[in-house]
């Protein structure tokens, strides 16, 4: 950014223009805010290609019953065995239910008009016994399940028994109460993580409260744009990504603002003029939050061409967030922090001529330790960092079950792994394929003896299409049933001429670890090729970039590798979502790249004055605290995913932070600085920059920084 244009967005007049322009969006940005939860779409059948199998019997489904339905389990455990009155009093309950508002009418396989209580099964120990009803109550009638479940309780205990709302209903129920409160959730306890770590980092009580507030108007303008696009424009989102939306724009957006303020900080040792000295600061440091949003930006657009629509839904919902939060902290940030003046410092105020105290703190002396060795310190880090990716081989990505599913008990699962226990069919969760009507009676032969399936239904027909249930044994989303969706898929995709496609919930599941997997495959090297790019056009080399990206790669590796170990031997989770690695990637490659690109701008910066060596250490030196600084900010709101009860946001969390924290601590501070020392002004190739003689030696460069504490 050119320093008149930046030095014309804090004026003494136009900082006042700005900060009434941004009361206006965020006004009509909390607003519209509010209303992003009414327009989530978690069901999971949405979230996959129309090109799945599951997706296209879905679409033929529509004849049979509403894209809407939801079916609705009631499970009765007891341990003394189920009598002929309990089971009775089901059936009443059951009927009772069923007349409930919302509740679609049953027929049976003939057309008949059928009611809940026929639906009764009981389970060969008499234990447990099931019933099942359908609700509708349109488009977001997920969200009214808690409710439903609440009233279905008040109605139909029964003494003696447990009873657990279950199936697709049931697990509405639980998903409408996680997701429903989400963003408020992970808002307060990221606000209060940023807080107290800007709190120990300016040691200032008042100075956190800027970027703070700038934050908070990134997110809720963020928010109330992506509910614009979601309501207007077809933009999907879910609870997944809304959840990441907050902890990425609160993360990254306070990074951009700790690296402006101590570019400030500097600039304010400078000039006595506050408003001169933002000018200048936004003209240096603008360059770098600018090439790593749009870094972040771009890796995350690389998304958009996932099979999977809750993959794709995400890249546009995180770029949008990024490219806000950009905004926000050069422009609010900056107006904010010449408004307030020099005071919002305190009891730490920059004074005019004082020297800036980074230049021989703790980074600049870890810099004076690395210079004599660097090649030493960079081999010995990279062969640490390679040996604890090892731990990826302890890694499961191929989806979790539904009983692994959470970090706590809800009672959709526990009513789901109560009937897998007792040998009973979820009848509110069949395996259902449509085929042609000719051929239905052929396809419903292929079915029967499918192991994991209990008896095909007798196949319902209209319009030319048949539909044929058959109660599911396993649970949904484990590996069972999705052995069982293949094997099906393989008997009756050979009976001639009856165009049979595999749909309901184990082939939603099945489909999308296919696609999660094609996605990881096809979008890790498309955003290891644009991330190249932008390092190129930014630091106008080539040879540089190769190494940084190869840093981050590695580190993406270590972070994998140790967060698989302590998934299965700390926390013990059972396994990882298809997606995760992707996500990991993702993240890790677009946000870890900012800490070298923040780094490496201050050495191409010191670069002509002073040589690669020295700028190195200079640099680091300059920039290491605030990097740090981010570094933990970031780990730690994305850390915060972890208080949600969902095993597939805490696994992100954790290995998104624990990749953070290396690239701050490890890999930017010494593994880069390293390799600099080592590759000296090589590192700039092809560019003509600092090719001149005379350049310090490692040692002697260590020697020029210690001589400026």
């Amino acid at each position: 950014m050119h320093r008149q244009i930046a030095g014309k967005l804090t004026g003494r007049v136009t900082k006042w223009v700005v900060l009434a322009v941004w009361i206006v969006v965020f006004a009509v940005g909390g607003v519209l805010s509010g209303k992003l939860n009414g327009v989530l779409d978690n069901q999971a059948s949405s979230w996959l290609p129309a090109s799945a199998e599951s997706t296209k019997a879905l679409d033929k489904t529509a004849p049979f019953q509403n894209e809407n339905d939801i079916r609705t389990a009631l499970v009765y455990k007891k341990e003394s065995g189920l009598t002929q009155a309990d089971l009775a009093k089901i059936g009443q309950f059951a009927d009772q239910v069923g007349g409930f508002q919302g509740t679609v009418p049953m027929t049976g396989p003939s057309g008949q008009p059928m009611k809940p209580s026929e639906t009764l099964q009981v389970s060969q120990d008499h234990q447990v016994a099931q019933v099942y009803v359908t609700f509708n109550f349109g488009k977001d009638g997920w969200n009214q399940m808690p409710d439903v479940r609440d009233h279905i309780r008040n109605v139909a205990e029964l003494p003696g028994a447990t009873l657990y709302v279950t199936g697709p209903g049931g697990e509405a129920a639980d998903q409408a109460s996680i997701f429903g409160n989400i963003d408020g959730k992970l808002f307060i306890s990221a606000a209060i993580v940023v807080i107290l770590i800007l709190l120990l980092t300016y040691r200032s009580p008042v100075l956190w409260m800027l970027p703070v507030i700038s934050a908070v108007v990134a997110v809720l303008t963020a928010q109330g744009l992506i509910y614009l696009l979601a309501n207007y424009a077809g933009l999907t989102v879910n609870g997944q990504s809304s959840g990441i939306l907050l902890v990425l724009v609160f993360g990254a957006g306070t990074d951009y603002a700790l690296l402006l303020v101590a570019r400030y900080r500097e600039e304010l040792h400078r000039h006595e003029d506050r408003h001169e000295a933002m000018a200048f600061a936004l003209h240096r440091a603008a360059p770098a939050i600018i090439a790593s949003a749009l870094t972040v930006i771009l890796g995350m657009l690389c998304l958009v061409i996932a099979e999977m629509n809750s993959t794709a839904g995400l890249g546009p919902v995180a770029a949008i967030g990024i490219g806000v939060g950009l905004i926000v902290m050069l422009t609010l940030l900056p107006a904010l922090l010449v408004i307030f003046g020099r005071w919002i410092f305190w009891p730490r105020r920059p004074r005019y001529g004082d020297v800036e105290p980074s230049s021989g703190g703790f980074w600049a002396r870890i810099g004076a330790r690395i210079a004599p060795r660097p090649r030493l310190v960079w081999a010995t880090t990279a062969v640490v960092l390679a040996i604890c990716s090892l731990g990826i081989l302890q890694l499961n990505a191929h989806g979790l079950a539904t009983k692994d599913s959470f970090t706590q008990t809800f009672e959709s699962v526990t009513g789901q792994q109560v009937l897998v226990d007792h040998g009973l069919a979820d009848t509110s969760n069949p395996v259902m394929v449509l085929a042609n009507a000719g051929q239905a009676d052929e396809v419903r032969a292929a079915m029967k003896g499918t192991r994991g399936i209990g008896a095909p239904a007798q196949p319902i027909v209209k319009g030319g299409t048949a539909l044929i249930e058959a109660p599911l044994l396993y649970d949904p989303a484990s590996s069972q049933a999705a052995d069982t969706v293949s094997a099906i898929r393989a008997k009756v995709h050979a009976v001639p001429g009856a165009d049979a496609l595999v749909g309901g919930g184990a082939a939603i599941v099945a489909d999308t670890e296919k696609a999660s997997g094609r996605d990881t495959r096809t979008i890790i090297p498309i955003v290891l090729l644009v991330v190249l790019l932008v390092l190129m056009v930014l630091l106008r080399a080539v040879l540089s970039p190769l190494l940084l990206i190869g840093t981050v790669i590695l580190s993406f590796g270590a972070a994998l590798g140790l967060s698989s170990l302590l998934f299965r031997h700390v926390f013990g989770f059972a396994g990882a979502d298809q997606s995760f690695p992707l996500f990991v990637f993702v993240f890790l490659v677009a946000l870890g790249i900012d800490y070298n690109i923040f780094l490496m701008t201050r050495v191409r910066e010191e670069t002509p004055e002073h040589g690669t060596r020295r700028a190195s250490l200079i640099a680091l030196g300059a920039t290491g605290g605030v990097i740090t600084s981010a570094g933990i900010v970031l780990a730690g709101t994305f850390a915060v995913l972890g208080t949600l009860p969902l095993v597939a946001f805490a696994e992100i969390g954790i290995a998104v932070a624990l990749g953070v924290l290396l690239d701050t601590l490890i890999v930017r501070s010494v593994l880069v600085t390293a390799i600099n020392l080592d590759v000296g002004s090589r590192i700039w190739w092809p560019s003509r920059l600092d090719r001149g003689g005379g350049q310090p030696t490692p040692v002697q460069a260590a020697e020029q920084v210690d001589a400026l504490d």
